[in-house]
Protein backbone atom coordinates (compact mmCIF):
# COMPACT_ATOMS: atom_id res chain seq x y z
CA UNK A 1 0.00 0.00 0.00
CA UNK A 2 2.84 2.35 0.85
CA UNK A 3 4.41 1.60 -2.53
CA UNK A 4 1.12 2.34 -4.31
CA UNK A 5 0.73 5.67 -2.48
CA UNK A 6 4.24 6.67 -3.48
CA UNK A 7 3.55 5.74 -7.10
CA UNK A 8 0.35 7.80 -7.10
CA UNK A 9 2.12 10.78 -5.57
CA UNK A 10 4.93 10.49 -8.14
CA UNK A 11 2.42 10.19 -11.00
CA UNK A 12 0.52 13.25 -9.78
CA UNK A 13 3.78 15.18 -9.47
CA UNK A 14 4.82 14.26 -13.02
CA UNK A 15 1.39 15.19 -14.39
CA UNK A 16 1.63 18.55 -12.65
CA UNK A 17 5.01 19.19 -14.26
CA UNK A 18 3.82 18.17 -17.72
CA UNK A 19 2.26 20.99 -19.79
CA UNK A 20 -1.45 20.85 -20.44
CA UNK A 21 -2.96 20.17 -23.84
CA UNK A 22 -3.86 23.84 -24.23
CA UNK A 23 -0.26 24.83 -23.54
CA UNK A 24 1.04 22.35 -26.12
CA UNK A 25 -1.37 23.67 -28.75
CA UNK A 26 -0.35 27.29 -28.12
CA UNK A 27 3.35 26.45 -27.90
CA UNK A 28 3.60 25.62 -31.62
CA UNK A 29 2.74 29.09 -32.98
CA UNK A 30 4.79 30.75 -30.23
CA UNK A 31 7.86 28.68 -31.12
CA UNK A 32 7.34 29.52 -34.79
CA UNK A 33 7.22 33.26 -33.99
CA UNK A 34 10.22 32.90 -31.70
CA UNK A 35 12.33 31.23 -34.40
CA UNK A 36 11.28 33.19 -37.47
CA UNK A 37 10.38 36.61 -36.06
CA UNK A 38 11.87 37.34 -32.65
CA UNK A 39 15.29 35.73 -33.23
CA UNK A 40 15.88 37.48 -36.62
CA UNK A 41 14.70 40.77 -35.10
CA UNK A 42 17.23 40.40 -32.28
CA UNK A 43 19.93 39.82 -34.89
CA UNK A 44 18.90 42.96 -36.78
CA UNK A 45 18.77 44.88 -33.49
CA UNK A 46 22.32 43.74 -32.71
CA UNK A 47 23.57 44.85 -36.13
CA UNK A 48 21.95 48.28 -35.66
CA UNK A 49 24.29 48.98 -32.70
CA UNK A 50 27.40 47.97 -34.66
CA UNK A 51 29.70 50.10 -36.81
CA UNK A 52 30.37 49.81 -40.52
CA UNK A 53 33.56 48.04 -41.53
CA UNK A 54 35.00 46.70 -44.77
CA UNK A 55 34.98 42.94 -44.53
CA UNK A 56 32.77 39.95 -43.94
CA UNK A 57 30.48 40.59 -42.16
CA UNK A 58 30.37 44.33 -43.00
CA UNK A 59 29.86 45.37 -39.36
CA UNK A 60 31.89 45.26 -36.17
CA UNK A 61 31.33 42.98 -33.21
CA UNK A 62 29.57 44.35 -30.15
CA UNK A 63 31.61 42.42 -27.60
CA UNK A 64 35.28 41.46 -27.28
CA UNK A 65 37.28 39.71 -24.56
CA UNK A 66 40.61 41.40 -23.84
CA UNK A 67 42.82 40.63 -20.85
CA UNK A 68 40.00 38.63 -19.22
CA UNK A 69 37.76 41.71 -19.43
CA UNK A 70 34.58 41.69 -21.52
CA UNK A 71 34.25 44.92 -23.52
CA UNK A 72 30.80 45.76 -24.92
CA UNK A 73 30.56 48.55 -27.49
CA UNK A 74 27.18 49.95 -28.53
CA UNK A 75 27.25 52.43 -31.39
CA UNK A 76 24.32 54.85 -31.12
CA UNK A 77 25.41 57.05 -34.01
CA UNK A 78 23.05 55.29 -36.46
CA UNK A 79 19.99 56.18 -34.39
CA UNK A 80 21.31 59.71 -33.77
CA UNK A 81 21.76 60.16 -37.52
CA UNK A 82 18.24 58.84 -38.11
CA UNK A 83 16.77 61.40 -35.72
CA UNK A 84 18.87 64.28 -37.06
CA UNK A 85 18.62 63.69 -40.81
CA UNK A 86 15.52 65.29 -42.32
CA UNK A 87 15.60 62.85 -45.27
CA UNK A 88 14.84 59.86 -43.06
CA UNK A 89 12.12 61.77 -41.21
CA UNK A 90 10.52 62.74 -44.54
CA UNK A 91 10.76 59.12 -45.66
CA UNK A 92 9.02 57.84 -42.54
CA UNK A 93 6.28 60.46 -42.80
CA UNK A 94 5.73 59.76 -46.50
CA UNK A 95 5.58 56.00 -45.84
CA UNK A 96 2.95 56.58 -43.15
CA UNK A 97 1.00 58.87 -45.48
CA UNK A 98 1.04 56.39 -48.37
CA UNK A 99 0.09 53.51 -46.05
CA UNK A 100 -2.72 55.54 -44.44
CA UNK A 101 -4.16 56.69 -47.77
CA UNK A 102 -3.93 53.16 -49.18
CA UNK A 103 -5.73 51.81 -46.11
CA UNK A 104 -8.40 54.49 -46.39
CA UNK A 105 -8.96 53.75 -50.09
CA UNK A 106 -9.13 50.01 -49.36
CA UNK A 107 -11.73 50.74 -46.65
CA UNK A 108 -13.85 52.91 -48.96
CA UNK A 109 -13.75 50.28 -51.71
CA UNK A 110 -13.60 47.14 -49.60
CA UNK A 111 -16.47 47.77 -47.19
CA UNK A 112 -19.18 47.87 -49.89
CA UNK A 113 -17.65 44.79 -51.50
CA UNK A 114 -17.53 42.83 -48.22
CA UNK A 115 -21.06 43.96 -47.31
CA UNK A 116 -22.47 42.93 -50.68
CA UNK A 117 -20.77 39.53 -50.57
CA UNK A 118 -21.93 38.88 -46.99
CA UNK A 119 -25.54 39.65 -47.91
CA UNK A 120 -25.52 37.64 -51.14
CA UNK A 121 -26.97 34.21 -51.73
CA UNK A 122 -24.67 31.51 -50.24
CA UNK A 123 -23.93 29.99 -53.65
CA UNK A 124 -23.19 33.39 -55.19
CA UNK A 125 -21.21 34.31 -52.09
CA UNK A 126 -18.70 31.52 -52.69
CA UNK A 127 -18.16 32.61 -56.31
CA UNK A 128 -17.66 36.23 -55.25
CA UNK A 129 -15.14 35.26 -52.57
CA UNK A 130 -13.35 33.15 -55.16
CA UNK A 131 -13.09 36.30 -57.29
CA UNK A 132 -11.54 38.15 -54.34
CA UNK A 133 -8.94 35.44 -53.78
CA UNK A 134 -8.25 34.80 -57.48
CA UNK A 135 -5.39 37.36 -57.77
CA UNK A 136 -3.43 35.37 -55.18
CA UNK A 137 -3.15 32.56 -57.72
CA UNK A 138 -0.78 34.74 -59.75
CA UNK A 139 2.66 35.92 -58.68
CA UNK A 140 2.65 39.29 -56.93
CA UNK A 141 5.54 40.51 -59.07
CA UNK A 142 3.82 39.54 -62.32
CA UNK A 143 0.68 41.41 -61.29
CA UNK A 144 2.66 44.60 -60.62
CA UNK A 145 4.46 44.24 -63.95
CA UNK A 146 1.04 43.94 -65.60
CA UNK A 147 0.12 47.35 -64.18
CA UNK A 148 3.20 48.80 -65.87
CA UNK A 149 1.79 47.69 -69.21
CA UNK A 150 -1.57 49.22 -68.31
CA UNK A 151 -0.41 52.60 -66.96
CA UNK A 152 2.43 53.51 -69.35
CA UNK A 153 1.88 56.34 -71.85
CA UNK A 154 1.56 53.79 -74.64
CA UNK A 155 -0.15 51.29 -72.37
CA UNK A 156 -3.57 49.71 -72.49
CA UNK A 157 -5.42 52.37 -70.47
CA UNK A 158 -4.21 55.32 -72.55
CA UNK A 159 -4.84 53.41 -75.78
CA UNK A 160 -8.46 52.79 -74.77
CA UNK A 161 -9.01 56.40 -73.67
CA UNK A 162 -7.49 57.73 -76.93
CA UNK A 163 -9.57 55.31 -79.01
CA UNK A 164 -12.74 56.41 -77.17
CA UNK A 165 -11.90 60.07 -77.77
CA UNK A 166 -11.94 60.90 -74.05
CA UNK A 167 -8.40 62.34 -74.13
CA UNK A 168 -6.21 63.94 -76.81
CA UNK A 169 -2.81 63.15 -75.31
CA UNK A 170 -1.72 60.26 -73.06
CA UNK A 171 -2.25 60.78 -69.35
CA UNK A 172 0.91 60.59 -67.23
CA UNK A 173 0.18 57.81 -64.74
CA UNK A 174 3.24 55.59 -64.79
CA UNK A 175 6.02 56.63 -62.38
CA UNK A 176 3.66 58.82 -60.32
CA UNK A 177 2.15 58.67 -56.84
CA UNK A 178 -1.20 57.81 -58.43
CA UNK A 179 0.33 54.65 -59.89
CA UNK A 180 1.69 53.74 -56.45
CA UNK A 181 -1.76 54.12 -54.87
CA UNK A 182 -3.33 52.07 -57.67
CA UNK A 183 -0.80 49.29 -57.10
CA UNK A 184 -1.24 49.44 -53.32
CA UNK A 185 -5.03 49.27 -53.41
CA UNK A 186 -5.04 46.54 -56.05
CA UNK A 187 -2.55 44.41 -54.11
CA UNK A 188 -3.90 44.84 -50.58
CA UNK A 189 -7.65 45.20 -51.12
CA UNK A 190 -8.31 41.44 -50.57
CA UNK A 191 -6.55 41.66 -47.19
CA UNK A 192 -9.15 44.21 -46.11
CA UNK A 193 -12.18 42.47 -47.61
CA UNK A 194 -11.63 38.97 -46.20
CA UNK A 195 -11.52 39.69 -42.42
CA UNK A 196 -14.32 42.23 -42.77
CA UNK A 197 -16.43 39.71 -44.68
CA UNK A 198 -15.84 37.15 -41.90
CA UNK A 199 -17.37 39.59 -39.38
CA UNK A 200 -20.26 40.72 -41.56
CA UNK A 201 -21.35 37.22 -42.58
CA UNK A 202 -21.71 36.19 -38.91
CA UNK A 203 -23.81 39.22 -37.99
CA UNK A 204 -27.26 38.50 -36.56
CA UNK A 205 -29.67 39.92 -39.16
CA UNK A 206 -32.45 40.03 -36.58
CA UNK A 207 -30.77 43.14 -35.18
CA UNK A 208 -31.31 44.88 -38.51
CA UNK A 209 -34.92 43.73 -38.64
CA UNK A 210 -35.47 45.07 -35.13
CA UNK A 211 -33.99 48.43 -36.13
CA UNK A 212 -36.30 48.59 -39.18
CA UNK A 213 -39.30 47.68 -37.02
CA UNK A 214 -38.46 50.56 -34.69
CA UNK A 215 -38.56 52.97 -37.64
CA UNK A 216 -34.84 53.39 -38.37
CA UNK A 217 -33.90 54.29 -41.91
CA UNK A 218 -31.39 52.08 -43.78
CA UNK A 219 -28.52 54.59 -43.48
CA UNK A 220 -29.19 55.06 -39.75
CA UNK A 221 -29.32 51.29 -39.23
CA UNK A 222 -25.99 50.97 -41.01
CA UNK A 223 -24.32 53.67 -38.90
CA UNK A 224 -25.75 52.63 -35.53
CA UNK A 225 -25.92 48.82 -35.92
CA UNK A 226 -23.87 47.40 -38.79
CA UNK A 227 -20.83 49.65 -38.53
CA UNK A 228 -20.26 49.24 -34.76
CA UNK A 229 -20.69 45.46 -34.97
CA UNK A 230 -18.16 45.25 -37.81
CA UNK A 231 -15.61 47.51 -36.08
CA UNK A 232 -13.24 44.66 -35.25
CA UNK A 233 -13.29 43.49 -38.86
CA UNK A 234 -12.46 47.01 -40.06
CA UNK A 235 -9.57 47.23 -37.57
CA UNK A 236 -8.22 43.80 -38.55
CA UNK A 237 -8.44 44.57 -42.26
CA UNK A 238 -6.91 48.00 -41.75
CA UNK A 239 -3.93 46.55 -39.90
CA UNK A 240 -3.43 43.86 -42.56
CA UNK A 241 -3.22 46.64 -45.16
CA UNK A 242 -1.39 49.34 -43.21
CA UNK A 243 1.47 47.28 -41.75
CA UNK A 244 2.85 45.78 -45.00
CA UNK A 245 2.10 49.00 -46.91
CA UNK A 246 4.47 50.99 -44.68
CA UNK A 247 7.45 48.82 -45.60
CA UNK A 248 6.45 48.11 -49.20
CA UNK A 249 9.34 48.04 -51.67
CA UNK A 250 8.22 46.43 -54.94
CA UNK A 251 5.28 48.73 -55.75
CA UNK A 252 7.09 52.07 -55.16
CA UNK A 253 10.16 50.75 -57.00
CA UNK A 254 8.27 49.56 -60.10
CA UNK A 255 5.40 52.07 -60.29
CA UNK A 256 6.69 55.11 -58.40
CA UNK A 257 9.08 57.85 -59.42
CA UNK A 258 12.56 58.49 -58.10
CA UNK A 259 11.03 61.01 -55.66
CA UNK A 260 8.71 58.41 -54.11
CA UNK A 261 10.39 58.01 -50.73
CA UNK A 262 9.41 54.83 -48.90
CA UNK A 263 11.07 52.99 -46.04
CA UNK A 264 11.37 49.80 -48.09
CA UNK A 265 13.38 51.57 -50.79
CA UNK A 266 15.64 53.23 -48.21
CA UNK A 267 16.36 49.88 -46.53
CA UNK A 268 17.14 48.29 -49.89
CA UNK A 269 19.53 51.11 -50.82
CA UNK A 270 21.31 50.94 -47.47
CA UNK A 271 21.64 47.15 -47.55
CA UNK A 272 22.56 46.52 -51.19
CA UNK A 273 23.69 49.80 -52.79
CA UNK A 274 25.57 51.35 -49.87
CA UNK A 275 26.34 48.03 -48.11
CA UNK A 276 25.76 49.86 -44.82
CA UNK A 277 24.17 47.08 -42.79
CA UNK A 278 24.19 48.89 -39.42
CA UNK A 279 22.35 51.89 -40.85
CA UNK A 280 19.86 49.67 -42.67
CA UNK A 281 19.27 47.69 -39.47
CA UNK A 282 18.67 50.93 -37.55
CA UNK A 283 16.10 52.00 -40.18
CA UNK A 284 14.42 48.60 -39.85
CA UNK A 285 14.29 48.71 -36.03
CA UNK A 286 12.92 52.25 -36.06
CA UNK A 287 10.19 51.18 -38.49
CA UNK A 288 9.32 48.16 -36.34
CA UNK A 289 9.07 50.38 -33.26
CA UNK A 290 6.97 52.82 -35.24
CA UNK A 291 4.50 50.03 -36.06
CA UNK A 292 4.59 47.98 -32.85
CA UNK A 293 3.95 50.86 -30.45
CA UNK A 294 0.51 51.84 -31.92
CA UNK A 295 -0.40 48.14 -32.24
CA UNK A 296 0.43 47.53 -28.57
CA UNK A 297 -1.66 50.54 -27.52
CA UNK A 298 -4.55 49.32 -29.69
CA UNK A 299 -4.28 45.80 -28.29
CA UNK A 300 -4.26 47.15 -24.74
CA UNK A 301 -7.35 49.32 -25.35
CA UNK A 302 -9.22 46.41 -26.97
CA UNK A 303 -8.37 44.08 -24.08
CA UNK A 304 -9.46 46.73 -21.59
CA UNK A 305 -12.73 47.24 -23.47
CA UNK A 306 -13.29 43.46 -23.59
CA UNK A 307 -12.72 43.11 -19.84
CA UNK A 308 -15.06 46.02 -19.19
CA UNK A 309 -17.72 44.36 -21.34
Amino acid sequence: MCWLNRARIMRAFIQRLMPSGRTLVIAGPYLWLLLFFFAPFLLVLKISFASLQFGVPPYTRLSALKDSVLHITLNLSNYVFLAADSLYLATYLNSLKVAFMSTLLCALMGYPMAYYIARSNPRTRNLLMMGIMLPFWTSFLIRIYAWIGILKNNGLLNDVLLWAGLIDTPVELYRTDIAVYIGMVYSYLPFFVMPLYAHLVKMDLRLLEAAYDLGARPWKTFIQVTLPLSKNGVIAGGLLVFIPAVGEYVIPELLGSADTLMIGRVMWNEFFNNADWPMAAAVTCAMALLLLAPMAILQYSQAKELNRG
